[in-house]
């Protein structure tokens, strides 16, 4: 009696704790919970692209999503954030998904001090052992088609993703990535030291290239030089004499768009314009200068868009009356003037650029597809303003060259 007693006391004691524990949120066994589901467990692996153009098109990448668990999460999520410093404005950063099909979709970014948040708007099923590769595309846009923003830039993004599920949008687990940010570089190769005022035209050669992974609309390379000049280019065959296009808020200095107007250019490709300038019998002799700079979206506003300047070069000019050269070009015709001022710009200093490499061309706007040599004696090379300034404004545009911050291997 007194051994089946002890044996009922201590299943009492046993069953009084097992009812202690479950009241306080504990269970004894595996099977007393067999019955409730489990979380799933989730994954996520972003490739992201190596590099992008600054205002360049967005480059393809995927995330892929795993369910490692042994539950089915009925709804997973995908949320981005993207730190691309305190230089870029709200208007800099693209991204866009693509689930199923073939449409582009856009995920919904806010901005705040430089970063950029959002949330895929879809979401998606996935099974117990089960994983699912979504495709996105980003870009550091820099405003929009002929309306390019002319401050800011970075170097590289950091982006990071995160997966959750269900509605409570806690995350189960991140991704980290960083995109480097590059852009388009532009030279004068072959220039002269010497020019003749009224006398004959010097030849060279203006050369656009397209470093990243990111192709470019809207480009349109310019020859900025003085008043006095008169500027044609090799296209087909034939000369052309260009029209100088001109900002009110700077009437003495003239701009040449050598490869025309809103042209392409693919990604990792060059494209090179021959060129012939000459200056009217009244120049000034001395110093003058030739620079090219590349604007990406530019408006009806000239000189305005995201801005990309290469180093000038300096060739100092007759009297009039000194021979030597090919025949001076026709007079130009009169310049198309802007309406509205240009701001002025507002530089910042970074370290000197090396010579660009030769690539693959890609011919754009009639200009020639033949790559430029390296420039001449040191005095013109490729800049970039990636990861540095952009020039906002014809105000600095005959004397500031914009130079990239890091030298590509």
């Amino acid at each position: 009696m007194d051994t089946f007693a002890h044996r009922v006391r201590s299943s009492v004691a046993v069953s009084g704790t097992a009812l202690l524990l479950a009241a306080a949120g504990f269970g004894l066994a595996p099977a007393a919970s067999a019955d409730e589901s489990q979380p799933p467990v989730l994954a996520v692996d972003t490739a992201a692209p190596a590099e992008v153009g600054l205002a360049g098109l967005p480059v393809d990448f995927t995330t892929k999503v795993s369910n490692t668990g042994a539950s089915d999460a009925s709804s997973a999520r995908l949320i981005y954030r993207i730190d691309g410093g305190a230089g870029l404005p709200s208007n800099a950063v693209g991204l866009e998904y693509r689930l199923s099909g073939t449409e582009w979709k856009t995920v919904p970014l806010t901005y705040a001090d430089g970063k950029f948040s959002g949330e895929m708007p879809e979401t998606f099923p996935l099974a117990a052992g089960q994983s699912r590769t979504v495709q996105l595309r980003i870009g550091v846009p820099m405003g929009t088609p002929h309306n390019g923003d002319s401050n800011g830039g970075t170097q590289q993004l950091k982006m990071t993703t995160l997966v959750s599920y269900g509605a409570s949008g806690a995350a189960t687990a991140t991704d980290d990535d960083t995109v480097e940010v590059d852009g388009l570089g532009t030279r004068l190769s072959g220039v002269p030291a010497t020019v003749t005022a009224g006398g004959p035209a010097v030849d060279f050669e203006a050369t656009v290239a397209n470093p990243t992974a990111s192709g470019y609309e809207n480009v349109t390379d310019t020859l900025i030089t003085s008043r006095y000049a008169s500027v044609q280019v090799l296209r087909s065959g034939t000369w052309e004499t260009l029209t100088p296009v001109v900002s009110d808020a700077e009437p003495d200095v003239y701009g040449f768009d050598v490869i025309g107007k809103d042209a392409s250019l693919a990604a990792h490709s060059s494209t090179v314009a021959k060129v012939r300038v000459s200056y009217r019998k009244d120049t000034p002799t001395g110093k003058t200068t030739v620079q090219s700079c590349v604007f990406v979206n530019q408006g009806s506003v000239p000189f305005r868009g995201t801005t990309f300047c290469g180093n000038e070069s300096t060739l100092t000019v007759s009297a009039a009356g000194s021979t030597g050269g090919t025949p001076t070009p026709t007079p130009p015709p009169t310049p198309t003037a802007s309406a509205t001022p240009a701001p002025s710009a507002s530089p910042s200093a970074s370290a000197e650029a090396p010579a660009a490499t030769s690539g693959t061309t890609s011919g754009t706007s009639g200009a020639s597809t033949q790559l430029a040599a390296t420039g001449s004696g040191g005095t013109s090379t490729i800049a970039v303003a990636a990861g540095a300034f952009l020039l906002a404004g014809a105000g600095a545009l005959g004397i500031v060259a914009l130079r990239r911050r890091r030298t590509r291997a």
